[in-house]
């Protein structure tokens, strides 16, 4: 079966479609939800969102891009708006604290990525930690060439922009990581 015929059985509502949909594409979503949200728990929940989405959307699929680059356009989305609200969560509980409100304090486990082996870990934890302080626009880039295994033309599709803008994100993202992670290798 070809993509559209794949795409039409997935609009015709299929079932057997949307698990081959499901099967093909959880772990692609997966990394690159928990690439961004950097808590398993919270990654899972976001991916599910996703599949969610997709299965609500499907019917607005034009096919102007491949399958494959518009589920990743929901997974990112979905991965920085959770960002987003969680990010809103953490300041309305610091504005508790500050004004007596008392809040269960929250606490930010190590984050490791499952396509990061044992030995480097603590480096990959550093790092990630280290996105977190990247522009969006630029930490997607990274994370979808770098993490993902992405092409330039592919990220292109995906964030929607020209090869020498997903070339200018790279070269700016890499400033940046270098100036933030400056500090802890000069003090190693």
């Amino acid at each position: 079966m070809n993509d559209i015929e794949f795409v039409h059985s997935l609009k015709q509502g299929n079932s057997a479609a949307f698990t081959k949909l499901v099967e093909a594409y959880q772990h692609m979503v997966f990394n690159t939800v928990l690439s961004i949200v950097q808590q398993f728990q919270d990654a899972e929940d976001v991916s599910q969102e996703v599949f969610v989405q997709v299965y609500q959307s499907i019917n607005d699929f034009r096919g102007d891009a491949k399958l494959s680059t518009w589920i990743y356009r929901i997974a990112l989305t979905k991965a920085l708006d959770y960002e987003r609200k969680m990010k809103t969560k953490k300041r309305i509980s610091v504005l508790k604290n500050i004004i007596g409100i008392s809040t269960k304090e929250e606490t930010i486990t190590n984050f490791h990525h499952p396509g990061i082996d044992l030995d480097n870990k603590e480096s990959a934890a550093i790092l990630f930690k280290a996105l977190k302080q990247l522009p969006e626009n630029q930490r997607m880039a990274f994370v979808l060439i770098k993490a993902e295994g992405m092409s330039y033309a592919e990220v292109s599709d995906i964030l929607r922009t020209s090869i020498k803008g997903v070339e200018g994100l790279m070269h700016r993202a890499k400033e940046n990581l270098r100036n933030i992670l400056r500090n802890y290798y000069s003090d190693k």
